[in-house]
């Protein structure tokens, strides 16, 4: 198993982890624990929302950068964390939580 595959493994083992995405600067799926559906629309949607953060991070200071964002909504929350070459997606379900 490769460190990603089981990198991915742990982190979906996670209590209330939904999925995990990763996908190149491309937005072509690398790895996905989730329904291709799901992955789909994750990797397009969510990219455009983490440039606009990244801009407005470098916006506030041109010397910092985006290093991870967090999206809590009623139902999930989505963490997305940004590299060069890769991006990696978690989605979690809150009513775990409770």
């Amino acid at each position: 198993m490769s460190d990603v595959e089981s990198t991915l493994q742990r982190i979906s083992s996670h209590k209330g982890v939904l999925g995990c995405i990763v996908f190149n600067k491309d937005n072509v799926i690398l790895k996905t624990t989730c329904e291709p559906e799901v992955a789909e629309l994750h990797s397009h949607l969510i990219p455009q929302l983490a440039i606009l953060a990244r801009n407005m991070v470098r916006d506030l200071d041109p010397q910092n950068d985006l290093e991870f964002l967090r999206i809590r909504s009623m139902k999930q929350e989505i963490m997305v964390a940004p590299h060069a070459e890769f991006v990696l997606i978690v989605i979690q379900d809150l009513k775990s939580e409770a």
